[in-house]
């Protein structure tokens, strides 16, 4: 099953990586593969919440610096943090397209 999925060490997560069009793959494998993601998936809020975390230390670090080129380096790190965020979202709610697909 981990050869339809790898890890994303940017996100933290493992992301499906098929090589094939998903309707190429047997039912079978599409069921297992679901299933898998659907718990992986599971994780993606609490990654979220890790990571607002770790953007809420780095802005109350911004707050009190006073040195210009820190601050933009702070700055820097709260953007990709946000970005990975958005990202992850973008993989939470992707993942509700192929269920529905599923279904019909």
């Amino acid at each position: 099953m981990d050869q339809f999925f790898s890890l994303d060490i940017r996100l933290g997560i493992y992301i499906p990586t098929l090589e094939k069009e998903w309707d190429q793959y047997d039912t079978s494998i599409q069921e297992m593969i679901l299933t898998k993601w659907e718990r992986i998936r599971g994780t993606i809020p609490d990654r979220i919440k890790e990571i607002e975390s770790k953007i809420e230390h780095l802005q109350q670090q911004l707050y009190e610096e006073m040195d210009f080129e820190r601050s933009c380096l702070l700055n820097q790190q709260i953007a990709e943090k946000a970005s990975i965020i958005n990202d992850l979202w973008i993989w939470y709610r992707s993942s509700e397209a192929i269920t529905v697909k599923k279904h019909i």
